[in-house]
């Protein structure tokens, strides 16, 4: 398909995010748009005085009216296009995730790889596939195509069953896109083994993002008695055992996640008596065990999205403090406190302050010892921050 004339003005003035590469207009920054485009459609993007900026994708339904392709104008947003981009993003984790590191790795990250609202996991022969915006559904043919062209892959499954659809006029979306529907995928991370429900399991199954954190959180617990919150299917928890940490108590809301979990330490010929598993209220766990008294050397913080944007920041502030004055208060003297925010409403910035007030209002005194981010496979370009969702601090007591 070639690009239409259908065309989007800016108001005067406001074409200066675009010119810095930022990929996203918003509603108010828009004066007109012209030819009526559908929902997806690529549009031309012109300032105020008509000069032609780059195609975007037409977002009637959302507040970030359009999304950037491109800043060439002269460049067709069409099958070639999509099959470039995504090569090139292929290419790109090569040269970031060392051979034999893992074989799951996220291959598109949206914005940072040039293509908003797409997401593209591979694990071991399986990719899964979230497409969160009108552009990427209204291209989604063309991307699957695109994707088991470059691949070689047989399997690919989708996974857009996230709210951020719902803003953008779209019903949640899955169901397998290529091939059959697979059970369980084994994966390795850094020598060590884990089951992916791709189908089922949260985000695209796994939490890739936190490969390098695993590994550093991992090598932290060896000797400690470890409490992992929001454990999932066990990752950190895995990792610790593995660093022959004392013991490790893994609390999460999901019986199948803790199934799965168990499942992981005995692929990997770990102790099964050294791990606990809780099925619960982390909250109410967490403040049950204060108030027996337990206490641990190292707490895992790793809670779902509290706040996906900003403006839900103020009441995700509160959880967040809560859960980090709860893990104070059950650390001893020179225990590790790792905790994470993956919210993208909570800048790292805002993440170290409510950690600092938890640590304030526990009574304790911390230091931060490292700060940690999101893989290497999932890159923030420089002109859109908002790609740095995953915060993370290793804090002393």
């Amino acid at each position: 398909m070639k690009n239409s004339k259908k065309t989007l003005i800016l108001k005067p003035g406001r074409d200066r995010s675009v010119l810095g590469r930022h990929p996203w207009i918003f509603s108010g920054a828009v004066d007109r748009v012209e030819g009526h485009p559908e929902s997806g459609e690529s549009v031309l993007v012109r300032d105020a005085s008509g000069l032609a900026l780059g195609w975007a994708a037409f977002s009637p339904a959302s507040s970030i009216r359009a999304r950037m392709w491109n800043l060439n104008p002269a460049e067709t947003v069409d099958k070639d296009y999509f099959e470039n981009r995504i090569r090139q993003a292929i290419e790109r984790r090569r040269a970031v995730v060392p051979p034999g590191e893992t074989d799951a790795v996220r291959l598109v990250h949206a914005e940072s790889d040039g293509l908003p609202g797409l997401v593209v996991d591979r694990y071991a022969d399986v990719l899964v596939v979230q497409i969160l915006t009108a552009g990427a559904e209204f291209w989604r043919e063309i991307i699957t195509d695109s994707l088991a062209k470059l691949t070689g892959t047989q399997v690919i499954v989708e996974r857009s069953d996230v709210d951020v659809r719902q803003l953008e006029g779209l019903a949640a979306r899955t169901g397998v896109l290529r091939g059959q529907t697979p059970g369980p995928v084994e994966i390795q991370e850094n020598g060590l083994r884990f089951q992916v429900d791709v189908v089922n399991g949260q985000k695209t199954g796994f939490y890739i993002d936190q490969r390098r954190n695993r590994q550093r959180v991992g090598a932290l617990a060896a000797g400690r008695k470890v409490l992992n919150c929001f454990c999932y299917t066990g990752g950190f928890s895995v990792y610790a055992l593995a660093h022959e940490a004392k013991s490790v108590v893994s609390v999460d809301s999901s019986g199948e996640a803790l199934a799965m979990g168990r499942r992981h330490v005995a692929l990997n010929g770990l102790l099964p008596e050294k791990a606990e598993w809780i099925e619960g209220d982390v909250f109410k766990v967490l403040r049950t065990m204060r108030d027996e008294g337990r206490s641990f050397d190292m707490v895992i913080l790793d809670p779902p999205k509290f706040a996906p944007t900003a403006a839900q920041a103020e009441r995700a502030a509160h959880g967040y403090k809560d859960i980090n004055l709860l893990g104070f208060k059950l650390l001893r003297p020179g225990g590790i406190l790792a905790t994470f925010s993956c919210s993208g409403g909570i800048s790292a910035e805002l993440f170290q302050k409510i950690v600092a007030g938890a640590a304030l209002d526990a009574g304790v005194d911390a230091r931060i010892v490292q700060t940690l981010t999101q893989g290497a496979d999932h890159p923030v370009a420089l002109s859109f921050p908002e790609g740095a969702y995953l915060k993370g601090l290793i804090v002393q007591v």
